[in-house]
């Protein structure tokens, strides 16, 4: 594929995985949209992943699947994960929970997804972080990690079981890798707004020997009026602390600008980050300023410079 790809495939908070010669795309959608394609440029529409809301979500929001959103995929010992959030916009009144399934491909008889039901819960008034965004990444001994996140008090990491369905009970570690400025009288069930908090969607991707925590920051769903851009630190530690090229922390506001919007794209953000056949991605959406702000695909190329930093660059 090219360098850089501006697709005409409408979706948010995309995120990807390789199952064989076909890439399977999935994105907020109702029901999780999932998308299919050989090359990573022709993408065919799926049937989405929920024909109907879980029962369990009834519990934590009213809306079927309206309300389910922001997904990850990764695979471990023979089974693929798909983790999603459940929440209401602006609120977190949220939660995550993951399915499992042996295999992506629709047409094959094993094609069959369990709903596992709640990882993780938020609760209004109790929680100042909100239970959304989820991304999963393995340590260098295999343990999983569960990183989410959306303003409040930002962006939290916590250890997940081997089965890759509940938290660590035994071995409990929470830690916050990255976070911005909050207004202290802020009422707790104020998500924020663009000046104070807006911080959201990590991803965690290991490379030169660093895990590289990429954030969004500012606000999408906006169209022409969004202002996303994506920042990125780094550690040599799963659980930190990501320092950005400053050695400023995440946590107190850190971030080195990865990539943000122009001319065409009024913002860009909800970025994941993935290695195909040897070479680097960066996929996320942009609001498209040539089609009224629609959110549209884009995947380009990620290179590493002489500090080993992440270079992408929107355009070939």
């Amino acid at each position: 594929m090219a360098h850089a790809q501006h697709l005409d495939v409408g979706v948010h908070d995309p995120v990807m995985i390789q199952q064989d010669d076909q890439y399977y795309l999935f994105a907020t959608g109702r029901g999780i949209a999932m998308w299919t394609s050989p090359d990573m440029e022709n993408w065919e529409r799926l049937d989405p992943i929920f024909e109907e809301a879980p029962e369990w979500t009834h519990n934590i929001v009213e809306g079927g699947r309206y309300h389910l959103w922001a997904p990850d995929i990764t695979y471990h010992d023979g089974m693929y994960y798909l983790y999603y959030s459940v929440s209401a916009f602006g609120r977190n009144t949220s939660a995550i929970g993951v399915l499992s399934n042996p295999t992506l491909h629709p047409d094959d008889p094993n094609y069959n997804w369990t709903d596992h039901g709640q990882v993780v819960r938020s609760v209004p008034g109790r929680d100042l972080w909100n239970a959304i965004d989820p991304n999963i990444a393995f340590d260098d001994e295999g343990t999983p990690w569960m990183s989410f996140g959306s303003f409040w008090k930002g962006m939290k990491l916590v250890r997940l079981n081997d089965n890759m369905i509940e938290i660590d009970t035994d071995n409990q570690e929470w830690h916050t890798i990255a976070a911005r400025h909050r207004y202290w009288k802020l009422e707790d069930r104020n998500a924020g707004n663009s000046m104070n908090g807006a911080i959201e969607a990590p991803f965690i991707f290991k490379k030169n020997g660093y895990y590289y925590n990429f954030v969004s920051w500012d606000v999408c769903c906006r169209g022409e009026d969004s202002t996303y851009k994506i920042v990125v630190g780094r550690s040599r530690d799963m659980t930190g602390p990501y320092l950005d090229k400053e050695g400023e922390n995440m946590v107190h506001g850190g971030g080195s600008l990865v990539l943000q919007g122009d001319e065409n794209y009024a913002g860009i953000g909800h970025q994941s980050a993935y290695t195909f056949n040897g070479i680097d991605y960066l996929v996320a959406h942009g609001y498209d300023l040539r089609d009224e702000g629609r959110a549209k695909l884009i995947i380009l190329e990620m290179t590493w410079d002489k500090n080993d930093w992440p270079v992408v660059n929107l355009y070939e």
